[in-house]
């Protein structure tokens, strides 16, 4: 449903004499303005502080609870135990986080909880450059704060013990040796810029003034958990530069390494999808 504002309506008309003779008419007509319902738009009337307060608590409750059934209920119990969620749990986790996140934050900031998403919606012109830069650093001052949390839970089982040098290690993002199926570099970085683009076109998609009202986090949700099922093997899936720096920086130095093209790809891949749906969904004016 949009919102439609008729900017200028002008009518004048008067009698020639007082026998009503033809009436003569002006009248002029602006087309009408429709307010988009891009996801930077949902966030309208609010503060900037709290924008990004939504973010920091969206990406630290991603984090958590992606990053978090990858460290603490992927392998419970150990390799074949059924309690295990594995890679299928891990990626509806992700999913679900998103989605979980989006109805309460959504409204307040646009839901981004990802520097890619940021920049991606500003290149399709969804989302003002003035807030790009706070909205990233308040996304991944979240995301460490549940890389800590989550370290501090792991931690309190006597067994944990992170492998700095082991694929994979502490949920992080990784190429070459660091990648759990040992996917090269070249691999990675075209993986993520791919499935990145993708993501800002469902997320642009399902947003668009015409898309169904009130459906987009579920769409958006789905998205991300195939994205997981198709790249955990390749990179543990990253599309988030937040995601990924929240975690290196506990796994240790091998992944920090790494983590330049878990930025680099993924914010190409925003920029590609962003600018792509932003031709494609635009209106004939």
């Amino acid at each position: 449903m949009r919102n439609v504002s008729f900017t200028s309506v002008a009518f004048e008309a008067w009698a020639a004499n007082a026998k009503q003779t033809p009436v003569s008419f002006r009248f002029r007509y602006r087309a009408p303005t429709v307010m988009r319902r891009g996801t930077h738009a949902l966030g309208a009337g609010m503060s900037l502080t709290k924008k990004l307060a939504a973010e920091f608590l969206g990406t630290f409750w991603l984090v958590l609870g992606g990053c978090g059934s990858a460290v603490l209920a992927a392998h419970f119990g150990g390799d074949g135990n059924p309690l295990g969620i594995g890679f299928l749990g891990v990626a509806l986790a992700f999913g679900l986080t998103v989605l979980t996140g989006a109805y309460p934050f959504g409204h307040i900031s646009g839901g981004h909880f990802n520097p890619a998403v940021s920049v991606g919606l500003w290149a399709g012109g969804r989302f003002s450059a003035k807030e790009l830069l706070p909205y990233v650093v308040a996304q991944v001052a979240g995301g460490i704060a549940a890389g800590f949390i989550l370290w501090q839970i792991a931690s309190g089982q006597p067994a944990f013990a992170v492998d700095p040098n082991a694929a994979g290690a502490f949920a992080s993002n990784g190429y070459g040796a660091m990648s759990p199926g040992g996917y090269s570099v070249a691999a990675a970085f075209l993986t993520e810029v791919v499935l990145t683009a993708f993501f800002l076109i469902v997320i642009m998609g399902s947003t668009h003034g015409r898309a169904p009202a009130g459906f987009a986090p579920i769409a958006i949700g789905l998205a991300l958990t195939l994205i997981h099922l198709i790249s955990i093997p390749v990179t543990n899936t990253s599309v988030n530069p937040a995601r990924s720096t929240a975690v290196a920086v506990f796994a240790g130095p091998a992944a920090i390494g790494q983590l330049w093209l878990f930025w680099l790809a993924p914010v190409l891949g925003g920029l590609i999808g962003g600018m792509l749906y932003g031709w494609l969904g635009r209106e004939r004016s």
